[in-house]
């Protein structure tokens, strides 16, 4: 196991970058304690796969350092990294046994039989794979083969570091839940150092303990889930997390008041924005917006029904708002007022929190 450290770590794919758009990943600092559970979360080709493959050491980074343990491992060739890597499809023999699958990274190594043995049966026990273990691995659903992928991330015991690339996007909706599960209990069992990179919220969410979110290249928070939702320190965590996500709202600040379309509105963000900001707004979560009779005037849009709570969408001026209402409180019709909870206002400079 180890703990990972990124110095300043950019990377290009380009000969000669002469700008910040020619950068897949712009910069990242960030330490990733031993045996922690870590969640690479954004969207497609906002840098997360980049980052891994500098990790694992199928690329070198353009500029930067990467520190295994504090032992600089910039240019060591992954062989050496004593990684672990799990992808989106599945990576077995097909012709082999399950038991087979799961043995060969320790035969590979030279390890005594009677150890592969006793290894391959206690990973098998933890991923409920014991009676298919004589099974060819060519009979197997398609969860099942990811599970023997999993299984030979996990078998040897030499690794620094177990990374996750989308490993459950081609698993059916209802085996995500359990392997989600399963994976968050060996997690807690091995205490592994382990990255799961995902574009889906609630992947990374429900596996981690810190979850690094990328943008466009770069870091725009790393914190718990709690964390992620409660404080967001971008505008872009604020949407990405959450269903639905947060509202962004334009505002202006006259003479120290925040207004949005000529509203007051109180927020948490003690500070005001810099000179030389070209855009300010506010956030707030659906799960803040009340209906408030002493609140600002808007139009009822929509209203959608989840059973438990309904997804209500206002407008007013240009502006819609989406608000969630609990499913025994009454909803106007038409127009209404709404006001938002203080506490959980933000204010955001060019999409970053105002502290």
């Amino acid at each position: 196991m180890a703990k990972i450290s990124l110095e300043q770590v950019k990377h290009s794919y380009l000969a000669q970058p002469a700008k910040s758009e020619d950068y897949a990943v712009k910069q990242v600092d960030a330490v990733w304690q031993d045996g922690g559970a870590y969640a690479l979360l954004g969207p497609s080709g906002c840098g997360k796969t980049t980052l891994l493959n500098i990790i694992s050491g199928l690329l070198v980074p353009s500029h930067g350092r990467v520190l295994f343990n504090d032992t600089d491992v910039t240019k060591v060739p992954t062989i050496e990294r004593q990684i672990a890597q799990v992808f989106q499809f599945p990576v077995v023999y097909d012709t082999m046994t399950v038991f087979d699958n799961l043995a060969f990274p320790l035969r590979n190594r030279g390890i005594a039989e009677a150890k592969v043995r006793d290894r391959v049966m206690e990973i098998a026990g933890m991923l409920d794979l014991e009676s298919s273990l004589r099974r060819r691995a060519s009979g197997l659903t398609m969860d099942g083969k990811q599970k023997i992928s999993l299984g030979r991330g996990l078998v040897r015991d030499d690794v620094n570091v177990i990374m996750f690339d989308e490993p459950l996007t081609v698993i059916d909706p209802h085996l995500k839940w359990r392997l989600r599960s399963k994976l968050k209990e060996l997690h807690k069992r091995l205490g592994l150092t382990m990255i799961y990179v995902t574009h889906d919220q609630t992947e990374a969410l429900t596996f981690a303990d810190q979850v690094v979110v990328m943008y466009d290249g770069t870091v725009v928070q790393v914190g718990t889930p709690v964390e992620l939702f409660e404080c967001p320190n971008h505008t872009f965590v604020g949407h990405f997390i959450g269903s639905p996500g947060m509202n962004i709202l334009p505002c202006e600040l006259d003479n120290g008041t925040v207004r949005c379309a000529g509203h007051a509105v109180n927020t948490a963000s003690s500070g005001r924005p810099r000179s030389d900001v070209t855009k300010t707004e506010i956030g707030v979560r659906p799960e803040f917006v009340r209906f408030d009779d002493h609140g600002f005037p808007v139009h009822i849009v929509k209203v959608d029904d989840l059973g438990r709570y309904r997804i209500v969408e206002v407008r007013y001026a240009d502006q819609r708002v989406k608000m969630i209402v609990e499913e025994d409180a009454a909803i106007p019709s038409g127009s209404a007022r709404i006001s938002f909870d203080p506490a959980a206002t933000r204010i955001y400079a060019d999409g970053w929190v105002v502290n």
